[in-house]
């Protein structure tokens, strides 16, 4: 065929196969231009899954008369007006062709009143057709009905999913806009029958109660808030505890200047601040939310606005890993308790009697990586406390009353009973002394015997001469040898047992995918906790009462010491009303 121009109504419907994959597709998209309208109050009504009927009404600024029509046609819109507007868009629909896509595959009816209008205006579709604008009866704001969606494409109609299916679709996207967007009154109906109804949240307290309505009790109970800002960045929200881990990756919201999406770069800074307490295979819950300047972000990377690039992805991942690890770093009993033990409480030091850490796994060296010196984990033992204190006045793991089959002890504190796995707990606190030691030190490197020469294209020798000084940092020297090929002569001592050739070449994927790379870090942590397992109290060891209230006084001031390096909880409490409860005290 000779080259010809396609007509406009089929260019709608090519659009609407990118931007309208499902009717959970048009309930993002008409949602978003209502909170751009600067709604308070959106209402969704759906039937049949959205196949059927999908009503949104809002209470935004509304759409003047003469702009009714317009809205409708392609690449319409009032949010960018130059290149340098897309640059640094802020709303979140600004391509203005989600409408026209919309009404090209349904019948659409647009109906509007806007702010300081005398009476509401309405047009119609029919397959593309715009009628001229009708007056209509509605209140300030705008109201869109999408019926018979895919009437006239029975192809894309065939491809929907069972009505719950979709309909499942729908409200997890309502569910994602309203996390982001708590001040908001969201209500949901499908059927006739509601299914969710939120009001505006105005405050900490009423954000926490969203949060809990969206996700769930558990969820919100399991969590530690999240506040920081720095550079230009800020990153707030909610991370679930690891006890809280999933086995799959179902409970995880970002969202960037208020925009829900998937990014590698956020997911892999949010899971590697997890590394140290996640147990392996299962994945991390989160609600974050990070605010940066627009034009540092690209948010026109992707047809539905799912996927976002950063100008500089390398600054943004340090930021929200940091930010993670120091939230998460938080976790240990009493962390929120202003009163810390007196020196009083404090008595002379005493050692559980650990063997020094050696070379475990196939002759790897600690002592040599880590201190000239053999560790041995030291702690300090604190005194019985007198019959006669009160116990509000003590720490919050209070004091060891016994050891339970050799495997927890049992203490009393403030509250009630606490339960501490004695492994768990030490194994945490002798491998954040490993890393502490290991850090203090810096990165040992140790020349290899054989240097190793490795092939590699130039995209990743071009990766080696950005990132030298950092990979020198990392303990990894290599030089290059020939056009295409690199030697490396030397790489942390830790991980002389290590494939050479294999950590480098992941160290550059991480390189050239996220722009960082937490490679030998990783690697190296887990060494040491393997090292820190292997050299912790057993099961079965007795303990005195002053070693048990030394780990106890050990695990107050250790970070994560909630969880031990599997991500395991390592202590339990049970206060005195669920102790009376337990034996129906009082009923």
């Amino acid at each position: 065929m000779p080259i010809q121009k396609l007509p406009d109504h089929l260019i709608n419907q090519i659009a609407a196969g990118e931007v309208v994959e499902r009717p959970a597709s048009v309930v993002k998209e008409l949602m978003e231009n209502s909170l751009d309208a600067g709604a308070k109050r959106i209402d969704i009504d759906i039937e049949l899954g959205g196949s059927r009927l999908i009503r949104i009404r809002d209470d935004g600024r509304g759409i003047d008369k003469q702009e009714l029509s317009l809205a409708l046609s392609r690449h319409a819109t009032s949010k960018i007006a130059s290149l340098e507007d897309l640059e640094c868009v802020a709303s979140l629909g600004f391509r203005g062709e989600a409408l026209p896509s919309i009404a090209s595959v349904s019948r659409l009816t647009l109906r509007s009143l806007q702010q300081g209008a005398e009476r509401g205006w309405q047009v119609q579709t029919q397959s593309g057709d715009v009628a001229p604008p009708a007056p209509c009866a509605l209140n300030t704001g705008t109201q869109i009905e999408v019926q018979d969606l895919f009437y006239n494409t029975p192809a894309r109609r065939k491809f929907l999913k069972t009505e719950k299916t979709e309909f499942r679709h729908i409200d997890q996207v309502v569910r994602r806009l309203a996390l982001a967007h708590a001040e908001v009154a969201i209500s949901l109906t499908h059927n006739g029958r509601s299914v969710l109804s939120l009001a505006a949240a105005d405050s900490d307290a009423a954000r926490d109660d969203r949060v809990r309505q969206l996700l769930g009790d558990a969820f919100i109970e399991a969590c530690v808030k999240v506040e920081h800002e720095a550079a230009g960045l800020s990153l707030s929200g909610w991370l679930a505890l690891p006890t809280f881990s999933r086995s799959q990756a179902d409970m995880q919201h970002s969202f960037v200047n208020g925009r829900w999406v998937r990014e590698r770069t956020l997911m892999h800074a949010v899971r590697h601040g997890y590394r140290d307490v996640l147990f392996h295979g299962r994945h991390p819950a989160y609600v974050l939310m990070l605010t940066m300047d627009p034009a540092r972000v690209d948010a026109n990377a992707h047809p539905a606005k799912t996927e976002v690039r950063f100008r500089d992805s390398r600054s943004v991942h340090e930021f929200v890993f940091r930010t993670v690890e120091r939230a998460l770093s938080e976790t240990r009993p009493g962390a929120a308790v202003d009163k810390p033990a007196t020196e009083a409480e404090v008595a002379g030091p005493t050692r559980l009697a650990v063997s020094a850490p050696q070379a475990v796994q196939g002759g790897l060296a600690l002592l040599e990586a880590v201190s000239s010196a053999p560790h041995t984990p030291t702690v300090h033992a604190v005194a019985e406390p007198p019959l006669e204190r009160p116990p509000e006045q003590g720490p919050p793991l209070g004091y060891a009353l016994a050891q339970l089959h050799g495997v927890y002890i049992v203490a009393q504190n403030a509250t009630g009973m606490v339960v501490v796995d004695m492994h768990a707990a030490h194994e945490r606190i002798t491998y954040e002394k490993l890393k502490r030691d290991f850090a203090n030190r810096n990165v040992v490197s140790q020349p290899l015997l054989v240097p190793v020469r490795v092939a590699l294209a130039s995209r990743e020798l071009q990766l080696i001469e950005q990132h030298d000084d950092a990979l020198r940092d990392m303990g990894l020297v290599v030089e290059p040898a020939g056009h295409e090929a690199v030697v490396i002569r030397e790489i942390p001592s830790l991980l002389t047992q290590d494939d050479a050739e294999q950590i480098l070449r992941d160290v550059l994927s991480d390189l050239a995918e996220k722009g960082t790379s937490g490679r030998l870090e990783a690697l190296t942590d887990e060494l040491l906790a393997t090292m820190a397992c292997h050299h912790s109290v057993r099961a079965n060891r007795r303990l005195t009462l002053g070693e048990m209230n030394a780990l106890l006084r050990e695990m107050e001031a250790t970070p994560r010491a909630d969880q031990c390096n599997h991500g395991r909880p390592t202590w339990t409490q049970l206060s005195m009303q669920a102790l009376d409860q337990l034996f129906l005290r009082g009923q």
